[in-house]
């Protein structure tokens, strides 16, 4: 048993979640409980940023302390990801005690080998992104990804000096193809890199919210620096070494395009100035739209995950955002989309297969599992397609791209649909070919084993009624994904449980 650690961006407290920042945490569980399925020991970590100007604003605005806003926002997060059946090992708060103590022992680390310095910083300031922007970011006056107006600021900071890294940062994503994926933003970081990096400013002047520096109390550090320390935090940095030595280097960061500059450019270069192994991939998905602008509570365009859970359960909501996001790409919002995803592929191809494969079970073997019958009955095709699925199902599981990967599972769920209506086990039935009759239906009950098997990661709840319902009781999260190149693993004779209508069909709402 290996072990797997992956991360999430942390997200900030300023406002509650919406359907943008739950695809991401989405992806990571699914990846989390695939990675279980293959006998891995994981660890998944989420949380929230709270140590930004944006929340210091706020809370001053309604008189209460940054803390007293945290907590009071904190709830939001946590309830949306359990509505959506997302199971993390660790949710950090940047306000945790162990993570305070871990960013200041590797921002003294780094003072310590010498790659921070004071200065004057003069420049531009998002606070929506909580980021520095230089002249050439900035459109008509305003920050690219906000659309808003970006502050002047002029303080006496600590710098990092980022410039000293360009050419190991670069060594070593030539030497690890899959350090930075998909390739389009790889492309991308390269080229920011031989651009010319420049010395960042790591530090602000004390507003009495914020991590104080180890080496001057009257800077905090900068929102960015904080945030990015978490991945180490929670692998144990700063409070277990034993723990630490287990997870570290995180396995996979998973972000949003816009960020990759900090996770792979800045993240490495602190992490090689403090003499720690850098991660071993960090995947940048693209950004979930809505009416072709990214999802944003502060311009109100977003939609909240609540409002498709509380209408069609968690299973549809995850299915939805997995299936509809390309690999690189964005995605943009419809609930028309999310109808039609809904009806024709739940409730038709996979609700209305698992009811016909077990009321035909029910009707024509006595609701019991039937026995192969004559040796070439065994496979008739269907053996060969669900393993040719399976291994490209894990092909494409392993590179983080899931829409193609849950794609490919599906295949097998029309596969199985299309050989139903081949072999007409109706007619079969009427005409006393009892022996074909069970092998066709154990073929069909052994395919919907590996279809739920497969679709587990992404639809969970569905899958684990269909597995209960012919036999299966067997963790999924327990190295069950061998379960899926065993054809014939079903107890003969045992008995079948129908599962009830997965997907009721829903009229649009």
């Amino acid at each position: 048993m290996g072990k797997f650690y992956l991360t999430t961006a942390i997200d900030y407290v300023n406002a509650p979640p919406h359907l943008g920042h739950a695809y991401e945490k989405v992806c990571a569980d699914v990846i989390n409980r695939y990675q279980k399925m293959k006998g891995n020991d994981t660890f998944f970590c989420t949380g929230v940023d709270e140590h930004s100007l944006n929340v210091y604003r706020q809370a001053k605005a309604k008189n209460i302390s940054p803390k007293q806003y945290c907590d009071g926002m904190v709830p939001a997060f946590k309830q949306a990801w359990e509505s959506l059946n997302i199971k993390y090992d660790r949710f950090i708060r940047t306000t945790d005690n162990d993570h305070i103590l871990s960013v200041k022992k590797l921002l003294q680390k780094i003072y310590d080998s010498g790659d921070i310095y004071k200065d004057k910083y003069q420049g531009w300031y998002c606070v929506s992104c909580e980021a520095y922007l230089q002249e050439s970011d900035l459109v008509e006056g305003k920050c690219p990804v906000h659309n808003r107006k970006a502050e002047w600021l002029e303080e006496d900071n600590y710098f990092f000096r980022l410039s000293r890294y360009s050419e190991k940062i670069l060594e070593h994503i030539n030497e690890h193809a899959d350090f930075v994926t998909p390739e389009i933003r790889k492309n991308e970081i390269v080229n920011i890199i031989k651009s010319g990096l420049q010395d960042i400013s790591i530090s602000r002047a004390s507003e009495g919210w914020g991590i104080e520096l180890p080496f001057d109390p009257g800077q905090t550090i900068y929102v960015w620096i904080d945030a990015l320390t978490n991945y180490i935090s929670a692998a144990g940095f700063s409070a277990d070494d034993l723990k630490f030595g287990k997870l570290w280097p995180a396995d996979l960061h998973i972000i949003g395009k816009d960020i990759t500059r900090f996770h792979c450019i800045i993240w490495p270069a602190m992490l090689l100035s403090a003499g720690i192994k850098l991660p071993l991939r960090v995947y940048a998905h693209g950004f979930m739209t809505l009416e072709g602008k990214k999802m944003s509570k502060t311009d109100n365009n977003f939609v909240d995950p609540k409002n498709i859970v509380e209408t069609a359960g968690s299973d549809a909501a995850r299915y939805f955002i997995i299936r509809e996001m390309p690999y690189a790409d964005d995605m943009d919002f419809t609930w028309d989309r999310f109808w039609l995803r809904y009806n024709t592929h739940l409730a038709n191809d996979l609700g209305n297969l698992s009811s016909r494969i077990l009321s035909m079970a029910e009707k024509y073997c006595k609701n019991l599992i039937p026995a192969f019958g004559k040796e070439q009955d065994k496979d008739n095709g269907f053996q060969k397609t669900a393993f040719e699925r399976t291994d490209n199902y894990q092909r494409l599981m392993d590179d983080c791209q899931l829409s193609s990967a849950l794609a490919s599972a599906w295949e097998l769920v029309t596969f199985a649909n299309k050989y139903i209506e081949v072999n007409q086990p109706w007619k079969l039935y009427k005409t006393g070919q009892q022996e074909k009759l069970d092998s066709v239906l154990r073929n069909l009950l052994e395919g919907l084993k590996v279809i739920s098997v497969l679709l587990y990661p992404f639809i969970p709840v569905a899958s684990e009624k269909i597995l209960r319902s012919i036999g299966v009781e067997k963790d999924m999260e327990a190295g069950s994904f061998p379960e899926t190149k065993i054809w014939g693993s079903l107890p003969e004779g045992s008995k079948i449980h129908k599962s009830g209508i997965l997907f009721p069909r829903k009229e649009k709402d």
